[in-house]
């Protein structure tokens, strides 16, 4: 009976650890780019706003959590927001649906985000519904991305909008040397 308790004992603690250590090497990277929707005269006509190339920090966040970017072993969208900042007198009531694809070189383009029927109210913040389980570790391993917009507006846009395009992403990475 000893001999039982102290091998759960120790498989107790042992899994304790691991869940501890994975903890280290799971955390959240931020990035925040900007884009401009040009003033349009359509309206329910899907079209694409360029955004542009997304770099990211990943060697030196990598580092910072005792890690490299080739043990990511899995990294997903967790959040993805667009708040408008110029005019200021702006809001989103003049789009209707938007979608947004993740593309790298040569990797394949994928939905990460979407948000439709956006209702007519004063927002000057959008968060959109992410896509779940796509998995993004190819594309910040790739050091750069870019994200393809493709909004579908209901009202006449008659000057630019400026957007701020905020992302949050999990990443899952082995502990360097383990």
């Amino acid at each position: 009976m000893k001999n039982i308790l102290l091998t759960f004992t120790f498989f107790s603690l042992l899994t304790i650890s691991c869940k501890k250590l994975d903890k280290k090497t799971q955390f959240d990277i931020e990035n925040t780019t900007q884009s401009t929707i040009e003033s349009i005269i359509g309206v329910n006509l899907p079209f694409d706003i360029p955004t542009p190339t997304i770099t990211t920090n990943i060697e030196q966040e990598m580092e910072e959590h005792n890690s490299r970017k080739d043990l990511i072993e899995y990294a997903n969208l967790k959040e993805l927001k667009l708040s408008i900042s110029s005019p200021t007198t702006s809001d989103f009531d003049f789009l209707n649906d938007m979608e947004i694809f993740i593309r790298a070189d040569g990797l394949s383009k994928n939905k990460i985000a979407e948000i439709h029927d956006i209702p007519e109210t004063q927002l000057k913040e959008l968060n959109l519904n992410v896509i779940p389980d796509v998995d993004l570790q190819n594309y910040i391993k790739s050091d750069k991305y870019y994200l393809d917009i493709t909004v579908k507006t209901d009202k006449i846009l008659l000057q630019d909008v400026t957007i701020d395009i905020y992302s949050k992403v999990f990443i899952d990475a082995k502990i360097l040397g383990i």
